[in-house]
């Protein structure tokens, strides 16, 4: 296992729900199985001198709290969000040993100064995390770059990346002022999962897929990130962001990148990025008429997830009686190329459906003579599907004889379920994404031209919700969506896949 050189962590808004729910502890994982270079050895002094160590943390926020207070709060939020199969109470001490805490204001240019001679003793690269809203992105670049932080240093900001395509240009512009392009890492935690590195590995390491991923062979793909959850508590978050912006923008539009790219000339993190630009590109620009025609918004009612009621949307706290946000997208996107013209490409996200799923569903066309019967003669018989959450997966159906008498056809499927065939440690997405910061790789975090370039494809869909009187669809929570979203489909003579099923 080659080690990270020696670097600094430095948390702002280490009190924040980011912190407590995905960073905290995918730094801690990372520390249990020593890959982040922090002490893991059980005889490790917990108080060793922090210039024996390769990697610290030091978490920043306005509460008034010294490491030890900080400690606790750990101990109350943080390790509850630690999932049982890696917890190891004597990791997590030994792991709070190397975390220091810094109260600091953030509206206060001057107290960077004070930043600065706390890190002055430190070797190595520093590593500024800031999940924090977006607003303190701006202030918090401008009190690095004051203090003399911005050199030997790497910034990671977390979405959303501003409302829309002018504030997402205001803020890399500020960002931009301060770092180079090649020290700022947009995070975009899908791009971390196993099945997404997996769906590179399917398509540029086996002989036997990329022949058939094209226009001739593929009647149409799904890309869908469903989410029993509401908002959790954070309407008036959520309130300011809607699934458009919160998941459409960055998400999906990284997905269906990932998916349409040419092969890159090298897995360098440019080579890939360029190849992902390409596809955003190739979007077909949305009008007034194609928003209206192949754009669903919908909102969700009360209903019930499993056997338990649940409330409206506009029923959560913050959250106005007269919200017109969004809490459902469902769209159809074409790709104007070579390889997908014709393809369409179906995209949908929502929170309150009948399941929490991400999946990449590659419908094949039929065969073009039922030589075996109706079977064959229908697309999406043969698919391949690869799984995100909650089971990291690659399944392929086909169609084969059943046993007995007669040419009689049934669908199969071939799996690779990664928590069967790969029994070692697994990475979660952030565990990955935060290493790959530590160790300096690019290629699974965001450029700016591709991020700027998803911003202006949606904002067709932003500018023309704006002007319209109607709302978004009202949809049962615990259902898969307003009855318009399969209608979508209906109207190319297609349909979800579990409606299918």
């Amino acid at each position: 296992m080659n080690m990270p050189s020696p670097y600094t962590f430095v948390l702002f808004g280490a009190t924040g729900d980011l912190s407590l729910r995905k960073v905290l502890p995918a730094l801690f994982r990372a520390f249990r199985t020593g890959q982040s270079g922090s002490h893991t050895d059980a005889d490790a002094d917990a108080d060793a001198d922090a210039d024996t160590d390769t990697g610290r943390i030091l978490a920043i926020s306005r509460k008034p709290m010294d490491a030890t207070s900080y400690h606790a709060w750990c101990e109350e939020h943080v390790r509850a969000h630690i999932k049982p199969d890696v917890w190891d109470e004597s990791a997590w001490k030994r792991f709070l040993a190397i975390i220091d805490y810094m109260p600091l204001d953030l509206a206060h240019e001057a107290e960077f100064s004070l930043l600065a001679k706390r890190l002055a003793s430190r070797k190595g690269i520093r590593i500024f995390y800031l999940a924090t809203g977006p607003s303190l992105f701006i202030p918090i670049c401008e009190g690095l770059r004051s203090a003399k932080l911005n050199d030997n240093s790497r910034i990671v900001l977390e979405k959303p990346l501003g409302h829309d395509l002018a504030s997402s240009e205001a803020i890399n512009d500020a960002v931009g002022a301060s770092f180079r392009e090649d020290q700022i890492y947009r995070i975009d935690h899908y791009l971390g999962k196993e099945a997404v590195q997996n769906l590179l590995a399917l398509r540029f390491g086996n002989a036997i897929f990329e022949p058939l991923w094209r226009r001739e062979l593929i009647d149409n793909i799904q890309i869908s990130i469903a989410e029993e959850i509401g908002v959790e508590g954070r309407g008036e978050f959520y309130e300011q962001t809607g699934a458009l912006r919160d998941m459409v923008q960055n998400h999906l539009l990284q997905l269906l990148a990932i998916v349409a790219m040419e092969p890159p000339l090298s897995m360098d993190a440019d080579a890939v990025r360029d190849e992902k630009l390409r596809v955003l590109r190739s979007l077909r620009r949305l009008d007034d008429d194609s928003v209206a025609r192949n754009v669903v918004r919908g909102q969700y009612g009360g209903g019930a997830i499993g056997k338990s009621a649940v409330p409206a949307y506009v029923d959560e706290p913050g959250v106005p009686a007269t919200s017109q946000t969004e809490t459902f997208v469902a769209l159809k996107v074409d790709i104007d190329n070579w390889r997908w013209a014709g393809v369409p490409f179906f995209l949908r996200t929502g929170k309150r459906l009948g399941e929490r799923v991400a999946e990449i569903v590659v419908n094949y066309r039929a065969t073009p003579y039922p030589l075996l019967g109706e079977a064959t003669a229908h697309a999406g018989v043969n698919r391949l599907v690869i799984r995100l959450q909650p089971n990291e997966s690659i399944r392929l159906y086909c169609l084969a004889k059943q046993p007995g008498e007669g040419m009689n056809l049934q669908s199969v499927h071939l799996d690779l379920a990664f928590d069967q065939f790969f029994k070692g440690h697994r990475m979660d997405a952030y565990e990955r994404l935060l290493l790959d910061v530590i160790n300096g790789r690019l290629a699974l975090f965001v450029r700016r031209d591709e991020q700027e370039q998803a911003w202006r494809w949606v904002a067709p869909i932003q500018a023309y919700w704006s002007r319209q009187h109607k709302g978004p669809k009202r949809y049962a929570a615990g259902t898969w969506g307003p009855p318009a979203a399969s209608a979508l489909l209906t109207q190319y003579g297609r349909s979800w896949v579990e409606e299918e099923n």
